[in-house]
């Protein structure tokens, strides 16, 4: 049986490109939405994370792979 993500982990989770560029203290930068229960994209930073089996994969170089990729085209993780 798969895992899936559970979306309150949005609350916590967030870019780590995007909160790397953030030089504002105080500012809530790099939040995700949770695109067709597979993916992570942030709108600061352009980058779309994987979910796999649950798990997010929110490593930078991970995340800029799918970074240019259409959110229509990308593949299941």
């Amino acid at each position: 049986m798969a895992q899936t993500f559970d979306p309150k982990m949005l609350d916590l989770l967030r870019c780590p490109a995007a909160v790397k560029l953030n030089k504002q203290p105080g500012d809530d930068f790099g939040k995700l939405e949770l695109y067709k229960d597979s993916w992570l994209i942030s709108p600061d930073s352009g980058n779309k994370y994987p979910i796999k089996n649950g798990i997010p994969i929110m490593l930078i170089e991970e995340g800029e792979k799918y970074k240019n990729t259409p959110v229509e085209q990308l593949p299941v993780p």
